[in-house]
């Protein structure tokens, strides 16, 4: 069986998307690789597909729970025999799992990276028939990137300490030009094979508009009332505004649904359920919805509140439009946003992070923030803007975005300003 049969079989397509088999074949030859690619072009398969046709085990190393389980899950009712671990199973359920794994009942293994140093797992790891390692979200090894989590620095002893060393792929939605720099170099990539596929998503319309408080409530409720036949969603920056929002519109008989890291496992899973199977319209949430969620008619995606960087603005507003149809990505911009942000980086967590690195990270978060601010308050070409952020060369205004449909007035203010 080679790469275009294993793809139809499991997956069903008849064909790779851009930048796949390239990842694949260089995988398959023993290559490391490395994967810069938009969400929804596909990451997953460029691994899961070599792992069908490599002759050991695939580890999987993935930050997300939930995303875990939705991989497994579609994985297992493909036919690939798949497991996870994490810290959601139980100590039986664990050893259970790692049992069947070293009898090489599974082909694909996900593991937070929490769980590397734990005995149980490197005691599997040094008897089992690893051919790959595989890192998703890659940026989180990275003190550039915008979610670095130490976690990952231990990902290299894990790989250094196996008996034999394995394929080492890694794959990230989002990564400037330092952030790629950081993960060849820490990962310790062997001549990676480097694929990027480009940020530019052409059927996506960026626009920002600038409201205040209760107009941005009005103008939602406007624009989906338009567009009540299509899929969308809405992101706040907190619980509150979710929960808000949700009560809002659900009183205006609004066919919608929300999701956040205070709602249960089980209402969380049946709220996605519900938007990912079409039952309802809408879903507002926080940027702890959309991580691997694969659906592809998301016509709009609106910000509330503005994201704290660029990479988390490209991937949530990715979630629209990945059937390739036309979709818009609104981002609803007040200087009060900036103080909630600015609020919420103070108030993040660095479990595990050395307190020079913290004052390090810190200041690069506050830098993406102003990065992003900027993107709010530009009159440039928005899409240029973004994929300038991400290094790509741009050309002339891309002449379909709010900013190239806007006109601006340019008013001489030496006088004033004197």
């Amino acid at each position: 069986m080679d790469a275009s049969q294993v793809l139809k079989q499991y997956f069903g397509y008849d064909s790779f998307r851009k930048g796949q088999s390239d990842i694949i074949e260089a995988i398959l030859q023993g290559q490391d690789a490395l994967a810069i690619m938009p969400t929804g072009a596909g990451k997953s398969v460029c691994y899961q597909v070599p792992a069908m046709l490599l002759s050991g085990i695939t580890i999987v190393i993935s930050p997300l729970i939930s995303l875990m389980q939705d991989q497994v899950k579609s994985l297992n009712e493909a036919g690939i025999n798949a497991a996870y671990i994490n810290s959601t199973l139980s100590e039986q359920q664990m050893y259970k799992a790692l049992d069947y794994a070293a009898q090489g009942k599974y082909k694909i293994i996900y593991v937070a990276p929490e769980r590397l140093e734990t005995m149980s797992f490197m005691t599997f790891a040094q008897k089992a028939d690893i051919s790959m390692v595989t890192i998703d979200e890659a940026h989180c090894i990275s003190q550039w990137g915008q979610d670095f989590r130490p976690s990952y620095l231990k990902i290299v002893d894990f790989i250094d300490s196996l008996p034999e060393r394995p394929v080492v792929s890694a794959f990230t939605a989002t990564a400037t030009s330092e952030v790629k720099t950081d993960i060849e170099c820490i990962l310790k990539l062997k001549s990676p094979k480097l694929v990027v596929t480009g940020f530019d998503r052409k059927n996506l319309y960026y626009s920002v508009e600038h409201l205040s408080g209760k107009k941005k409530d009005a103008y939602i409720a406007a624009y989906i009332k338009e567009h009540m036949d299509e899929s969308g969603i809405i992101y706040c920056a907190t619980r509150k505004n979710v929960d808000k929002l949700y009560d809002e519109f659900s009183s205006l008989g609004i066919s919608v649904t929300k999701y956040h890291a205070g709602l249960d496992n089980e209402t969380r899973k049946q709220n996605q359920d519900d938007f990912i199977y079409d039952r309802v319209q809408v879903v507002i949430a926080t940027n702890a919805f959309g991580m691997g969620i694969d659906k592809s008619n998301v016509r709009y995606v609106i910000h509330y509140n503005m994201p704290q960087s660029m990479e988390n603005y490209y991937q949530e507003a990715g979630r629209a439009g990945r059937d390739g149809g036309e979709s818009q990505c609104i981002l609803l911009f007040s200087a009060q946003d900036v103080i909630i942000d600015k609020f919420l980086l103070d108030s993040k967590e660095f479990e595990g992070v050395e307190d020079e690195d913290r004052s390090v990270i810190r200041e690069r978060d506050l830098h993406r923030l102003h990065t992003m601010e900027m993107y709010c308050k530009t009159t440039e070409c928005l899409r240029n803007y973004i994929l300038s952020y991400f290094g790509e060369k741009t050309g002339e205004p891309c002449g379909n975005c709010g900013n190239c449909n806007n006109e601006y007035e340019q008013i001489d203010m030496t006088a004033d300003a004197k």
